[in-house]
């Protein structure tokens, strides 16, 4: 593993880069943005609208071990979602997730914050909000929730979160690599739907052994409302 200063150095150039890009871009302005899903699937179906937020998500995918079946059961999840917008129409909005997996992944000793702001990924590394699990609403086990009740332009709206049920999931081609999800809102106002894409890892080993582990993960997150 890298320490963060380290790898801080490494990077600078991509950073200096993209702040460069994000200066000569034509704002943060979604109106014109459109969400692109693989051809030939069925699994995602995206709107034909622009979407209220994107967002890069960062953190973990959380597991226990099923001694019986000697595999990894997913309990939840904790990631930070940071404001991407300003990155829509630039040449590395679509390798922002890795970028920020790699460094997330390599790292040691660094917090999500840390690594966003340094390589300027968002819109001066905004948080939008948080994802997490919650027992279902609507029924039994766990839900997604993300959750924007205490950051940014929404911050102290009580409505500002959704719970979600998935309807779509298409895996990624990489088995290190969570799949990509469509989900759709059972409680909240934050939005309608919500696009898991741009997986980088969260996927468990094969085998595993009795316990708790958590498993970095990144991801572009769209909302439509």
């Amino acid at each position: 593993m890298l320490t963060f200063n380290i790898l801080a150095l490494v990077i600078l150039g991509y950073a200096d880069a993209l702040r460069a890009e994000k200066h000569h871009s034509a704002g943060c302005d979604l109106s014109g943005a459109r969400l692109n899903v693989p051809a030939n699937q069925t699994q995602l179906i995206a709107p034909t609208y622009a979407p209220s937020y994107i967002g890069i998500g960062v953190g973990t995918q959380n597991y226990t071990c099923n001694t019986t079946l000697s595999t990894y059961t997913l309990v939840g999840a904790y990631g930070e979602i940071f404001d991407s917008s300003c990155l829509y129409g630039t040449s590395s909005f679509e390798s922002a997730p890795t970028v920020a997996f790699n460094v997330w992944y390599a790292t040691t000793g660094v917090t999500v914050q840390q690594i966003v702001t340094i390589l300027g990924l968002t819109h001066n590394s905004a948080v939008l909000g948080q994802q997490y699990y919650v027992p279902n609403p609507v029924g039994t086990g766990l839900s997604p929730k993300w959750d924007f009740t205490s950051s940014g332009a929404t911050a102290g709206d009580p409505n500002a979160y959704v719970i979600g049920a998935k309807v779509g999931d298409l895996p990624s081609s990489n088995s290190s690599d969570i799949d990509d999800l469509m989900v759709e809102a059972v409680e909240g106002e934050l939005a309608s739907l919500v696009f898991r894409v741009d997986t980088d890892g969260g996927q468990p080993p094969a085998q595993c052994e009795a316990g708790n582990i958590t498993v970095k993960y990144t991801a572009q997150y769209w909302f439509f409302s």
